[in-house]
């Protein structure tokens, strides 16, 4: 275990930063979070950081929804940086669209906002956490309050959130404005110069409305293909390693009965070499057997001749 790191001129400085310390026990999954904080609070007491000590010990255990949008956060980092991006450019570009632009980009939103949650879902899923459908809609509600409201934008990246954020009734200044940026000012004598300017100055806020809204468009675009880039690279992994979990599977029978054959050889090889030491002990007996029969057979004919030649 990593200890948390020593103020300047400490001894050691291959020591953890506190900050560091909290952002790792922000992603800690909320079953061990308590066991893991009284951890790190001990180390950073052991090593005299009785200030990290008691930060450390202050931090308060997020809910499943808060540690799944810090996963995400600290997981899917470059993901993360472009939706607080989008986010910022939509809170731009609701404050000057008009109605059909605003419908447009709201479905976009929750397209990204679901293809997000899915991502922290799964995040959470592999970690060994499933979330249930209530925890996901506080995931949702929290991403749609990180595109919505900058405080929450700002509370997301820092990456410790305790609980799900609640995001506004809707964007902030959807409502069309009725002032002089989108309606003329009437003038009672209007001089030619006058009228010139300000449809001038319409023509230019509305050129740059649409710039806003076209920025807004591509950035959710661009980053509803990211995310489907990345489901669809996540599924192919997935595939590939229940791929190599069938493969594996499949070797494992292989071995097993090539295992099974070995033993059964071996146990035939066994018989074989008991038969032939049988065999051979057979051999050697009656090979011993023959030998005495011939010394037999030599002297009982030797016998024979010394018996003949005294008769003659």
């Amino acid at each position: 275990m990593a200890a948390v790191s020593r103020r300047k001129g400490g001894k050691s400085g291959a020591e953890r930063d506190v900050e560091a310390v909290l952002d790792e026990l922000y992603t800690t999954p909320p079953a061990d979070f308590v066991a893991r904080r009284e951890e790190l609070a001990a180390a950073a007491k052991a090593a005299d950081q009785v200030d990290d000590a008691r930060r450390i010990h202050a931090a308060r255990r997020p809910t499943l929804a808060g540690w799944a949008a810090n996963l995400l956060l600290r997981s899917q980092q470059q993901e993360s940086r472009q939706f607080l991006e989008l986010g910022q450019a939509l809170r731009e570009a609701y404050r000057t669209l008009d109605a059909v632009g605003i419908n447009e980009l709201s479905e976009q939103r929750r397209r990204i906002v679901a293809a997000l949650s899915g991502q922290a879902a799964q995040l959470a899923q592999e970690a060994g956490h499933r979330l249930s459908d209530q925890v996901r809609q506080d995931v949702e509600s929290t991403l749609r309050a990180v595109l919505t409201d900058q405080d929450a934008a700002d509370q997301w990246a820092g990456g410790r959130l305790e609980g799900a954020l609640t995001p506004p009734s809707d964007f902030p200044g959807t409502a069309p404005p009725t002032g002089p940026a989108h309606k003329p000012r009437r003038e009672t004598t209007p001089q030619p110069s006058a009228r010139t300017r300000a449809k001038n100055e319409l023509a230019e806020r509305r050129r740059q409305r649409e710039e806003r809204l076209d920025h807004a468009r591509t950035a959710a675009e661009e980053a509803a293909q990211r995310l489907r880039d990345a489901r669809r690279e996540a599924a192919e992994a997935e595939a590939a390693r229940q791929h190599a979990r069938d493969g594996h599977d499949q070797a494992r029978k292989l071995v097993s009965a090539a295992e099974q054959q070995l033993h059964q050889a071996q146990r035939e090889l066994q018989r074989a070499d008991r038969e032939q030491r049988e065999a051979e002990e057979r051999s050697h007996t009656a090979a011993d057997a023959h030998a005495r029969a011939r010394q037999e057979a030599r002297e009982a004919e030797r016998e024979v001749r010394r018996l003949t030649s005294r008769r003659s």
